[in-house]
């Protein structure tokens, strides 16, 4: 298939924000993707392999910029000068390359397949002279573009796509493509235990949507972390669980996803990623006191002072992350336990089907404790009363709150869900809105004063899961210490677009916008009705939404979660009646 094809349809992705249309047109794009269809996602999505697999283009913009200036005879400062106001190197190239168009630079058309593949050898293009190999590379690529094809190639490489296709777009595209919308449960079941939608897309091309059933999980490939609902009151939280619950520790650290297989580990975050080199302290770990040949178990990677035997903040491991130097130095440093609390698979068989309980059991058993690995702590409560003790202890013990985990038969582990089987409750939840929430960046508003040239403040925004999209909730400027301030711009520069993502809802104008990408830890005074944000619009009150009134940084960057995984919607409704139903109960 040609690239020109694909590009085509990004542009039409592009040029609307209904999701349905965007589900119309990548579906279309799939049927008639064929043998290509993998390399089409692949790049559908700016990627070259799965997160999971840690492949990336590693490309510089400073490499794009070269490969434009050669290409288009303009100098590179002119380049960079245009994308200061711009912002979007690839609408610069397709500009430039309308204006100097000449039929003898187009050597060949380009396909999806050389395009892949000429990314994939960028991507395993290093030693001496790289960057050089790197540039003729895109430079040969470049020269058979049309205009729109350099639009796109320019931000693939740089990895900077800006078109708002979400995951489940693509999950919703494939159900449409090979089967029927009603399909699409069935294909995110899929997702969920291998999230590599490339496969995915060629597996219900080739076999049809009834083939994804076949697929397993399988140590290697992470499977979607299963969350947690959330409750203002432990009576609240009991009765949901129909009088008994278990009752666990909930440790403030990186989600961790362990899969052993034999004497190799790998470990993944939350998103996906793999995080097996920045950890090879947890890895030793596991092959030591993990007593079985293969296994996928659930946990968090705890910062921890093991001289004082306390845990420490969360903002200690984010010092973990992405350490290519010194990893020795900072493992002493900054040593971490980790808490295992649930296992997926062991000695080859899943245990997703089965309950909470059981799984805790084998888990246990599998288990040699040290003081580097644990079983997160946990117990059975039938009164409020016990539960509190327990909730109080787990405070104590430098814990952020706990988790509420059904005993029942129907508590399996379901990768992906958001349910009532698992139930969080923290410490802020005893005030009104002291609890905190995990917001998304998707724009800023110049600064004033000592600010003056960088940003005042920020626009936030939940998760819609039902739509897939971003609300705006409050704009936040407080909290910041003058060295995060000063970082900020660095932060959400690969982030930054020209106008506003497709996926974002906002009645606001920012001076600034992003694609919904860095998510930050807030707090806030309480939830209050809101004539301008979007958050819920119209759901309490006709022509009101909801904001969080005195938002506050906490000082913790969420680079953990991905932005479809911040507070959501429905938490902030949840939260705001129970505010409400703590102030009339105070003020009857």
């Amino acid at each position: 298939m040609r690239f020109l094809a694909l590009a085509e349809t990004l542009d039409r992705i592009e040029s609307t924000t209904k999701r349905l249309e965007m589900v119309d047109l990548i579906s279309k794009l799939l049927q008639v993707a064929e043998d290509d269809i993998r390399e089409t996602v692949f790049l559908l999505q700016g990627k070259i392999a799965p997160d999971y697999e840690g492949i990336e283009l590693g490309m510089a913009e400073k490499i794009a910029i070269r490969a434009l200036s050669s290409l288009s005879g303009l100098r590179e400062e002119a380049i960079e000068s245009e994308l200061v106001k711009k912002g979007d190197l690839g609408k610069i190239g397709e500009e430039l390359l309308k204006s100097k168009k000449q039929a003898s630079l187009f050597s060949e058309e380009l396909t999806v397949r050389k395009v892949y593949e000429s990314l994939v050898k960028i991507a395993r293009t290093g030693g001496g002279g790289s960057q050089t190999r790197k540039l003729q590379l895109i430079l040969d690529l470049l020269h058979s573009a049309e205009p729109l094809e350099v639009r796109y190639l320019l931000r693939i490489v740089t990895g900077k796509m800006r078109i708002g296709v979400a995951d489940m777009t693509i999950v919703d595209s494939i159900a449409v493509a090979f089967g029927s919308k009603e399909r699409s449960d069935d294909v995110e079941r899929a997702y969920n235990i291998m999230p590599n939608l490339p496969e995915l897309a060629y597996r219900a091309m080739a076999g049809g949507i009834d083939s994804l059933s076949t697929i397993r999980i399988t140590p290697g490939i992470p499977i979607r972390s299963m969350l947690a609902e959330r409750l203002p009151s432990l009576s609240e939280i009991l009765d949901r669980m129909d009088g008994k619950f278990a009752i666990e520790y909930k440790y403030d650290g990186l989600r961790t996803q362990v899969h052993k297989m034999g004497t190799k580990v790998e470990l993944f975050s939350r998103r996906l990623e793999n995080i097996t080199a920045q950890f090879p302290d947890i890895v030793k770990e596991i092959i030591e006191n993990v007593k079985v040949d293969n296994a996928i178990l659930d946990g968090e990677a705890v910062p921890y002072n093991m001289a004082s035997n306390e845990m420490l903040p969360f903002q200690e491991i984010s010092r973990r992350r992405g350490r290519k130097y010194d990893l020795n130095e900072t493992i002493e440093r900054i040593p971490v336990v980790l808490f295992l609390f649930d296992a997926m698979m062991l000695n080859g068989k899943s245990l997703m089907e089965i309950p909470y309980a059981e799984r805790r059991l084998r888990l246990i058993n599998s288990v040699k404790e040290s003081s580097k690995i644990k079983v997160a702590k946990s117990r059975v409560v039938t009164d409020v009363e016990s539960a509190d003790k327990f909730f109080n202890e787990a405070l104590e013990a430098g814990c952020e709150g706990i988790m509420a985990k059904s005993i029942e038969d129907k508590s399996v582990y379901k990768p992906g869900a958001r349910e009532f089987l698992w139930i969080k409750y923290k410490r802020e939840y005893q005030l009104e809105m002291e609890d905190t929430v995990d917001l998304v960046v998707v724009g800023a508003f110049g600064g004033q004063g000592k600010r003056s040239g960088g940003y005042g403040a920020l626009l936030m925004a939940v998760y819609s899961e039902e739509e897939d999209m971003f609300k705006t909730i409050c704009k936040l400027g407080s909290g910041f210490s003058d060295e995060q301030l000063e970082s900020l711009p660095r932060m959400l520069k690969p982030y930054s677009i020209s106008a506003r993502d497709p996926r974002v809802e906002s009645t606001m104008e920012a001076d600034y916008w992003f694609s919904p990408s860095l998510v930050l830890e807030v707090k806030g005074a309480e939830i209050t009705l809101s004539p301008t944000h979007t958050c819920c619009a119209d759901v309490v009150r006709k022509g009101a939404g909801l904001a969080i009134r005195f938002p506050r940084f906490t000082g913790k960057w969420r680079s953990d979660k991905k932005a479809e995984d911040a507070t959501n919607e429905g938490e902030i409704l949840e939260m705001y009646h129970s505010q409400r139903k703590k102030i009339l109960a105070d003020n009857p």
